[in-house]
């Protein structure tokens, strides 16, 4: 397993590498000079040329990405061209605001997702059947901005339970995670349900039912365990859609995050910024999927006694 992990994270490098390339190349190609943002339009050409020189904006590409590189490889991700701060402290002030925001989110659309889609299964083409399908494809295909703006209306215009923006307090925080977190919900219910649906029809439960278990044992020791497997992996790209996708509750609610941020500097073309997020989300999303790959191990047992046997064959190979 150790062997396993050391090769995922020497296969980000590449990965990542790909991720800067890909980057730069989109916003040396796109429309609109960040010159042009931080001097203004009044100012003469001859300044904003030699702005340009200084930021490096005049280089060939291959210069630009070499440099870039070597500077990512110093800890250094650049300098904001709006704020005059370095980006890896804007992105470290600023990302625990999307942490919270995500967590918090994913933690109610586990609570709510899961549960939905046991009950959905083991009451196959019952009206709660229906009934999950129904609200599942709801909020699923529902806009989540057109969601959150609803509940900005009624909880906070009309019944005033909850501030419309902000997260200086902990009500703050119930719109934003709520409105998040149920298009999330409604697709770990899909396929929780459609994983249980397909394991409690195994013959191994009907056999457990052949010897008398009982049925809660049955549904949450025998069928769950197996159906969860898929599940995790689900939950895990959920996770790193919700990093990116958290843009729209941010600026809604006006929480001061990773996304917010981005919005705001592809706005100015605030170049080093743009960078700087993109690769700090796809490193996390990296080390998401890694974990993911974990839990497998640790949920299911054939993948721990299939790291087991390679690892014997070579001791023997060795030997």
């Amino acid at each position: 397993m150790l062997r396993y992990i050391v090769r995922r994270l020497l296969l980000m490098i590449p990965t990542l590498l790909g991720i800067t390339l890909i980057v730069l190349f989109f916003i040396t190609i796109v429309p609109g000079d960040p010159v042009d943002f931080i001097l203004g339009t009044l100012a003469e050409e001859w300044e904003k040329e030699e702005l340009r020189v200084a930021l490096g904006l005049r280089d060939p590409f291959p210069v630009r990405y070499v440099n870039y590189i070597g500077n990512i490889l110093k800890g250094d991700f650049g300098t904001s061209y709006r704020t005059s701060r370095p980006v890896i402290n804007e992105i470290l002030l600023r990302f625990p605001y999307s942490l919270m925001l995500v967590s918090i989110s994913m933690g109610i659309s586990l609570c709510i997702g899961i549960p939905l889609g046991i009950i959905a299964a083991t009451n196959h083409n019952s009206w709660k059947d229906n009934a999950s399908i129904f609200v599942s494809l709801f909020f699923v295909s529902m806009p989540g901005f057109w969601f959150a703006l609803l509940m900005i209306q009624f909880f906070s215009v009309r019944l005033g339970w909850f501030p419309p923006s902000g997260v200086d307090t902990w009500q703050g925080w119930v719109l934003p995670c709520v409105s998040a977190s149920l298009s999330f919900a409604a697709t770990i219910a899909r396929q929780t349900r459609s994983n249980m649906l397909e394991v409690i029809r195994q013959d191994y439960i009907t056999t457990a039912r052949a010897k008398g278990q009982v049925e809660r044992v049955i549904k949450y020791r025998h069928a769950l365990k197996n159906a969860i497997i898929p599940v995790i992996m689900v939950v895990g790209g959920i996770f790193g859609m919700a990093m990116g996708g958290s843009m729209i509750s941010e600026v809604i609610f006006s929480i001061p995050g990773l996304g917010s941020y981005s919005l705001a500097a592809l706005q100015s073309r605030d170049f080093p910024v743009i960078q700087g997020s993109v690769l700090f989300m796809s490193t996390l999303f990296a080390f998401v999927l890694l974990f993911i790959d974990i839990a497998f191990s640790i949920v299911d047992p054939r993948i721990r006694a299939q790291y087991g046997r390679k690892k014997e064959k070579a001791r023997k190979e060795a030997a």
